[in-house]
C-alpha cells in the first residue's frame, strides 16, 4: 500500500528553511512558488549552476511528484534522485568533498545517483530536439532516454506535472501523466542498484523557472 511520507507546497521561504543550496543562486517565491535562477553569470559556465537538495533521505521504493514551469531559456532543469555517498554515507557526509554545483562533482564524484534531465534547451541541438534524459552515475551513464513534450519557455508557460516511479531498479518517468521512458538497470551494466536517498533539483544558467508541490510517496 502506498503511502505520502513527504510534502512541501514549495511556496515560501519557510518550506525550504532546512533545504541546502550548493553553487549559488537567486530563490524568490513572487506568485506562490518557488522560483530558481543562477546568481552568477553564465559566463561562469558550470560555476553558475546549481543544486538545492531537499535534506530528507528517502527510501528505495518511492514515487516524487512536483510541478514544474518553464519561464525563461537556455537552460536545463534536472531531478537528482537515490542520491547517496558512494560508500552508502548521506550526502551531507562530512566525508564527502565539498560540491559547488558544477556538474562534474555530481556524475563523476563521490556520490552515486539517478538524474532526469526533462527540459533541455542547452546547446543548439538541444534546442532543435529535445529528449528527456536519464543518466545513472558514479559514472556518466546515459541509460535511457524519451521525447520531451514541454513546450519552450514563455512567462505565460503553464504548469506541468512531473513524475518520477523507482520501485527496486525500475525508474519510470511521466509528464502531464504521459509516461516518457522506463528503464529496468539490471545492477550490473551500469553498477549495483541504487537504493534509498536524497532529491535534488538542478538547473543550468541563465533558466529561470518555478517549482511547486513536492510529494514523496512511499512505494
Amino acid at each position: 500500500m502506498s503511502k505520502i511520507i513527504y510534502e512541501n507546497p514549495l511556496d515560501s521561504q519557510e518550506c525550504i528553511g532546512d533545504f541546502i543550496l550548493e553553487g549559488k543562486a537567486e530563490i524568490s517565491f513572487p506568485e506562490g512558488a518557488m522560483r530558481l535562477k543562477n546568481a552568477l553569470s553564465p559566463e561562469e559556465g558550470q560555476k553558475a549552476n546549481f543544486v538545492l537538495w531537499c535534506p530528507v533521505s528517502f527510501p528505495s521504493d518511492v514515487r516524487i511528484d512536483w510541478e514544474f514551469r518553464p519561464l525563461e531559456e537556455p537552460g536545463l532543469a534536472m531531478m537528482f534522485f537515490a542520491a547517496k555517498g558512494r560508500s552508502g554515507v548521506s550526502i551531507f557526509d562530512e566525508t564527502l568533498s565539498k560540491r559547488t554545483g558544477e556538474y562534474k562533482q555530481y556524475h563523476s564524484g563521490d556520490i552515486n545517483a539517478f538524474h532526469v534531465s526533462y527540459f533541455r534547451r542547452k546547446e543548439p541541438d538541444e534546442r532543435a530536439f529535445h529528449t528527456c534524459n536519464l543518466r545513472k552515475s558514479y559514472g556518466f551513464h546515459l541509460v535511457t532516454q524519451g521525447a520531451d513534450p514541454i513546450p519552450d519557455a514563455s512567462p505565460d508557460s503553464q504548469w506541468y506535472e512531473i513524475s518520477v516511479v523507482k520501485k527496486s531498479g525500475k525508474v519510470t518517468f511521466f509528464v502531464g501523466g504521459l509516461q516518457i521512458f522506463e528503464f529496468d538497470d539490471d545492477g550490473v551494466t551500469y553498477g549495483d542498484i541504487l537504493t534509498g536517498g536524497c532529491i535534488g533539483f538542478r538547473q543550468l544558467a541563465p533558466m529561470v523557472a518555478e517549482y511547486r508541490n513536492l510529494r514523496v510517496t512511499w512505494l
